[in-house]
């Protein structure tokens, strides 16, 4: 079988409302699934809304918040060199890959969700039955695709995200733009989640989900026996 050939979009927003604080993707989301894909021999493609530098949340490299996966990225220049420098969303093509994953941190509330050409991109993955994922916050990039009969593609799939108690836990309930295990709920996704910060993760078809950073190698491994199935 040849190499998987899986793209990884990351957010470009880096302001944390405005609180004056910044964000951006958590660190761990994209180092452990990012070491899971190159260590199976995948081919990875790194785009963001903006192309160019994707921000790095500074929380996420906060010392409670290392892992081996952000230990081995923070010492991996070629790694730190292609998060400086992502290919622009809108030049994506799911025809050109085999997967998508969408790591987490807050930003992809504010750029993701309703951006037109990750709706797009993720719609034309699903009609080409290709499988996708996302982990903690980033499912919001999942809220707004619809099927080809117009419904959302969530309604009635088990999903999970970050949970209403882990954001009441990071202190950001009334700052985010929404709170996206009610946003799951309302679109008519069967919402899956297990206690604050455990790992979990959830496959329904080609739908891969995961609750919060402690899930994104998880997440990762579910895809990689997706695209194996």
């Amino acid at each position: 079988m040849s190499a998987a050939r899986i793209l990884m979009v990351l957010t470009s927003h880096d302001e944390m409302g405005n609180t004056g604080h910044k964000t951006g993707f958590w660190a761990e989301e994209f180092a452990a699934p990012y070491y899971t894909f190159l260590d199976a021999g995948c081919e990875i493609t790194l785009a963001t809304p903006k192309g160019g530098a994707a921000p790095i949340d500074p929380n996420s490299e906060n010392e409670d918040a290392q892992t081996d996966a952000t230990r081995r990225f923070y010492a991996d220049d070629e790694a730190r060199a292609r998060i400086a420098n992502t290919a622009r969303l809108a030049d994506m093509r799911a025809e050109e890959f085999d997967t998508v994953f969408y790591p987490g941190g807050h930003g992809p509330l504010w750029d993701l969700t309703d951006n037109q050409d990750s709706i797009s991109l993720l719609e034309d993955f699903l009609r080409q039955q290709k499988p996708i994922a996302s982990v903690c916050h980033a499912p919001t990039a999942f809220l707004n695709l619809k099927d080809e009969q117009g419904e959302f593609v969530i309604k009635g799939k088990k999903v999970a995200g970050f949970t209403n108690e882990e954001e009441a836990a990071v202190g950001l309930t009334d700052v985010v733009p929404h709170l996206l295990e009610d946003e799951l709920k309302r679109r008519g996704a069967e919402y899956q989640k297990v206690e604050a910060f455990a790992p979990f993760a959830v496959v329904d078809g080609l739908v891969i989900t995961g609750q919060n950073p402690a899930s994104s190698e998880a997440v990762a491994e579910k895809l990689l026996d997706a695209l194996k199935g």
